[in-house]
């Protein structure tokens, strides 16, 4: 008797492990189109993504690289300091009020023979705000300076 419990025991405690794990592998194929990475321009420099591959585009817009197109299709570039990349907007929206030179923003699109096709942009939401992965990516290229609360936005060395 006590033999048979303890089967039964072992057989619920296996089916809840499978259970578990196919209800995990579920979960991550419903979400696999949901999930993109965030890239800074030095990291595509040094390995570019396949062209199937959507990804967000993190860094600051470089200085005079914005350049109108037909309709609300646009041209600019993100640099991070040690690599820029040429992004082509090709969404259905007009930019953010707040996108302008010298700031920080994130496109979401892919990268295609060298020029990131961008089907999002965002920009900060006020004068203050960087997005935290585009923080990390001018970190990383040692040319982020921490704002003086005082000052205004972040600057660039």
């Amino acid at each position: 008797m006590k033999g048979l419990k303890k089967q039964r025991r072992v057989q619920v405690i296996v089916i809840g492990f499978v259970a578990l794990a196919v209800s995990t592998a579920l979960i991550g194929y419903a979400l696999r189109d949901g999930i993109s990475f965030f890239l800074s321009p030095s990291q595509i420099a040094a390995e570019t993504p396949e062209e199937t591959e959507v990804f967000r585009l993190g860094g600051l817009v470089a200085d005079g690289s914005i350049r109108p197109d037909e309709g609300v299709k646009f041209f600019f570039e993100i640099t991070d300091g040690g690599a820029t990349v040429p992004v082509h907007y090709v969404g259905n929206d007009v930019p953010p009020d707040l996108f302008e030179e010298g700031q920080g923003t994130v496109a979401t699109g892919r990268l295609v023979d060298g020029v990131f096709l961008a089907t999002e942009v965002l920009a900060k939401h006020d004068e203050t705000y960087m997005p935290a992965e585009v923080i990390d990516a001018l970190k990383e290229q040692g040319v982020y300076v921490e704002p003086d609360p005082s000052d205004g936005p972040a600057v660039i060395n």
